[in-house]
C-alpha cells in the first residue's frame, strides 16, 4: 500500500520549497494548510468540491471481480511477514492522499489540516473531528502514534523509509506531531502522511476467540478500519470479498466524491497468469492489466473482444509520472557478482533484440536508465551542476561516468551476438575468470560461474530461457528456479537468491525512497527494496544530495548523477518495458473521460454501468 504511494508523483515545474496553501492561522507564526506539495503548489483551493477528473454522478452499484496470482495469508498492512492480501488499502485511511493529476501534491484525508516550520524539522496534523472507525469511535492522535510506532517496529521497509522520523506524539486533542532528526528534508512533512492508520483500541482488545491481538504479527482476522470498505467474507489464500460501507465517515468529503463506486470488490487468486487470463475470457474476472506483450499481440482475438463486450486500451497516463527500471538483479552479497566487470559481461550476453522480435512482437523498449522514460534519466556526458557534483566524488565513482554515456549492448543478429559474447568473455578474463572447455571458472578457486534465476511465475520462464541459453555459450551454468509466491516473497525478503527480476517505479520527485532502493543501510535490512545489495559511499552521498536539494535544478542534477553512477557500476542488467498500461475489461465497466493526467484511477474512479 505504502509503496504504491511512494511511486506516485511527477515533475511539472521547479519549486525551491514546499508549496503552501494556507487555510487558517491558528497560532502566532503557525499557518495551517489543507494540502502540501513538494514540487508545485496544489491546484485546488481549501473549499474545492471534488477532484476535477472524477465523475461526481458515478453510480454506486455492482461488483468488480478482480484477480491476483499466488496466495495470501495476512491482512495486517504494517508487518513484513507473510503474503499481504490484495485490496487491504480499501480498509484503512491515511492522513493524506494523493492527486492523480498533480505532481507530488497531497490533500488531507484523515487530517483536515497540517502545519510545519520553515526548516521542516517537524510536521503537525490536525485530525478531522468527524473521522470515525467502523465501530463509531473517533480516530485519535493516539491511533496515529500507535500506527507509526508499529510500522517502524514491525516493517523493515517502513523503518528505513521513515528513518529520519524520530518520534510521533500527541500534541493536542486532535493533533499529532512528527519530529525529524534533520532539517530541510522537503519530503518528510508529506510522506509521514502516507502510512495506514490502525485502531489502537481494537488491537488492545481480544479477538472473537478470546485471544489477545498482536499488531506485530500477520493475521487473517478481518481488521477494523476507518476506510470505505470492510471484509465481508474470505476463503484464506483463495478469495476475498470487500463490501462498501454505507456508514463510511468520509464518503461525502470532497476528496472522496466520485470515488469508491463499487458495492463489492472481490479478488480470486490463481496459480499463474495463463489460468487468470482464461478466467478473464470466461467472464469470471472483469478487468486485467496485461503484462505480456506476446499475449497482448496474439491472444485477444476471441469473440468478446471482436464484438465489443471486452474493451482494450493502451494508456500512457501512469508512465507520465513514473520512471521505470526493470532488470535482472544479481545479488551483490554473492561473491561471484561483486566485480562490476562480471556484471557488465552479463549484460553483453543478454539479447534483448531477439527477445523483442520473437517473443514480444516488437512491443517492448530497452530500458537504459533507472529513471527511464523521464527527464530525470541521465544522457550524454555530464555537464553543469551534475558535472560539479560528480567532480566532487571523482575518487569514489567509476572514471567512465566522465567520458562514456551509458549504452546497452545491441544484439539481434548473429555477428553482433558473437562480438558481444567475445566482449563478455574478455570482461570475465579481466575479472579473474577464464573459459576452460565449456565452463567459465574462477582462476584462483577453480569454482565455476554458476547461479540460479529465481522466479515466482511459470509464465516468465519463456522470457528467461533465451538468456540462460546465451549464458551457456560462454560457459555459465545459469538455471531457473520457479517457486510459489510465498516462498518467493520470503526468499527475496531474506535476500536468499542469486538473481531475480526487479522492478523499481520511480516518482518524478525522488527523495527518501532512494534510501530504500539503493542506500547502504537498506542493503543489510531484510525486506528492503535494495535487492541488489548496493552499499556504495558515492551512491549514499548522491541520495543525500537529492533529499537535501534546495531547488529543483539541484535535485535534477543530483538525480542525473545518481543515475549515471548506478549505471556505470552495472549493478543490474537492464531489461525492457512497454511504457503503457495495457488494460482489458468487460464493457460493463466505465471510467471518467478524460482520465487523470498521471494515472488511470483504477479502481477508485471507475464504476459499473449496471447492477449485477
Amino acid at each position: 500500500m505504502l509503496l504504491a504511494r511512494i511511486r506516485k508523483t511527477c515533475l511539472v515545474l521547479t519549486c525551491a520549497a514546499m508549496a503552501l496553501v494556507p487555510i487558517a492561522a491558528a497560532a502566532e507564526e503557525q499557518t495551517w494548510h489543507h494540502a502540501i506539495g513538494t514540487l508545485e503548489p496544489p491546484k485546488l483551493p481549501a473549499d474545492f468540491k471534488a477532484l476535477p477528473y472524477v465523475n461526481t454522478k458515478a453510480p454506486k452499484q455492482g461488483e468488480l471481480k478482480l484477480a491476483d496470482e499466488g496466495t495470501y495469508d495476512n491482512f495486517n498492512p504494517l508487518v513484513d511477514k507473510g503474503n499481504p492480501a490484495s485490496g487491504t488499502g480499501l480498509l484503512f485511511d491515511t492522513l493524506l492522499t494523493s492527486s492523480e493529476d498533480e505532481i507530488g501534491v497531497r490533500y488531507g484525508l484523515l487530517a483536515e489540516a497540517l502545519t510545519w516550520p520553515e526548516d521542516r524539522s517537524s510536521v503537525t496534523f490536525r485530525l478531522r473531528p468527524e473521522a470515525k472507525w467502523a465501530d463509531g469511535q473517533p480516530v485519535t492522535p493516539d491511533d496515529v502514534v500507535f500506527s507509526f510506532e508499529s510500522a517502524k517496529a514491525n516493517s523493515n521497509l517502513l523503518a528505513n523509509y521513515y528513518r529520519h522520523v524520530t518520534s510521533a506524539e500527541k500534541t493536542g486533542e486532535r493533533e499529532v506531531t512528527f519530529r525529524f532528526d534533520e532539517k530541510n528534508n522537503k519530503e518528510l512533512p508529506a510522506i509521514v502522511g502516507e502510512f495506514p492508520i490502525l485502531p489502537k483500541h481494537w488491537y488492545a482488545a481480544k479477538d472473537a476467540k478470546g485471544n489477545p491481538r498482536d499488531v506485530s504479527k500477520g493475521s487473517l482476522e478481518p481488521p477494523m478500519g476507518s476506510g470505505p470498505y470492510r471484509i465481508a467474507s474470505f476463503q484464506a489464500g483463495a478469495t476475498i470479498r470487500y463490501e462498501l460501507r454505507e456508514d463510511y465517515w468520509g464518503k461525502d468529503l470532497p476528496i472522496n466524491i466520485g470515488q469508491n463506486n463499487f458495492r463489492v470488490i472481490s479478488y480470486t487468486y490463481f496459480a499463474d497468469s495463463d489460468v487468470e487470463f482464461e478466467a478473464f475470457r470466461a467472464g469470471n474476472i472483469d478487468y486485467r492489466q496485461e503484462n505480456s506483450s506476446s499475449r497482448w499481440a496474439t491472444r485477444y482475438d476471441f469473440d468478446a473482444v471482436k464484438d465489443g463486450r471486452i474493451k482494450r486500451e493502451a494508456l500512457p497516463n501512469a508512465f507520465r509520472a513514473r520512471g521505470i527500471m526493470q532488470a535482472y538483479v544479481p545479488n551483490l552479497r554473492r561473491d561471484q557478482f561483486k566485480d562490476a566487470r562480471v556484471r557488465e559481461a552479463l549484460n553483453y550476453a543478454y539479447d534483448f533484440e531477439d527477445l523483442n522480435k520473437n517473443l514480444a512482437y516488437g512491443g517492448l523498449k530497452r530500458v537504459d536508465s533507472f529513471f527511464w522514460g523521464t527527464d530525470l534519466a541521465s544522457s550524454g556526458l555530464p555537464q553543469g551542476k551534475e558535472l560539479e557534483i560528480l567532480d566532487s566524488l571523482k575518487d569514489k565513482v567509476p572514471a567512465r561516468v566522465f567520458t562514456e554515456p551509458y549504452t546497452n549492448p545491441v544484439n539481434g543478429d548473429p555477428q553482433k551476438v558473437r562480438d558481444n559474447l567475445r566482449k563478455a568473455i574478455a570482461l570475465f578474463k579481466e575479472a579473474g575468470w577464464e573459459l576452460k572447455g565449456n565452463r567459465m571458472v574462477n582462476v584462483k578457486t577453480g569454482q565455476p560461474m554458476r547461479f540460479e534465476i529465481l522466479l515466482n511465475n511459470p509464465s516468465m520462464e519463456r522470457t528467461v530461457l533465451p538468456y540462460v541459453a546465451s549464458l551457456k555459450k560462454i560457459g555459465i551454468d545459469a538455471s531457473i528456479r520457479t517457486v510459489d509466491s510465498s516462498q518467493y516473497v520470503n526468499r527475496v525478503r531474506a535476500f536468499d537468491f542469486d538473481m531475480i527480476f526487479g522492478v523499481w517505479a520511480q516518482t518524478m520527485d525522488p527523495g527518501n525512497d532512494q534510501l530504500v532502493y539503493w542506500g547502504s543501510a537498506a542493503a543489510s535490512q531484510p525486506g528492503s527494496m535494495n535487492y541488489a545489495g548496493i552499499a556504495d559511499p558515492a551512491v549514499d552521498d548522491l541520495i543525500r544530495r537529492i533529499i537535501q536539494a534546495p531547488t529543483r535544478e539541484d535535485q535534477v542534477a543530483a538525480v542525473h548523477a545518481l543515475d549515471r553512477v548506478l549505471l556505470a557500476n552495472h549493478f543490474v542488467i537492464p531489461m525492457f518495458y512497454s511504457g503503457e498500461s495495457k488494460i482489458a475489461y468487460w464493457a460493463k465497466l466505465a471510467h471518467p473521460e478524460p482520465l487523470p493526467e498521471y494515472g488511470i484511477g483504477f479502481p477508485a474512479l471507475w464504476w459499473a454501468k449496471g447492477a449485477e
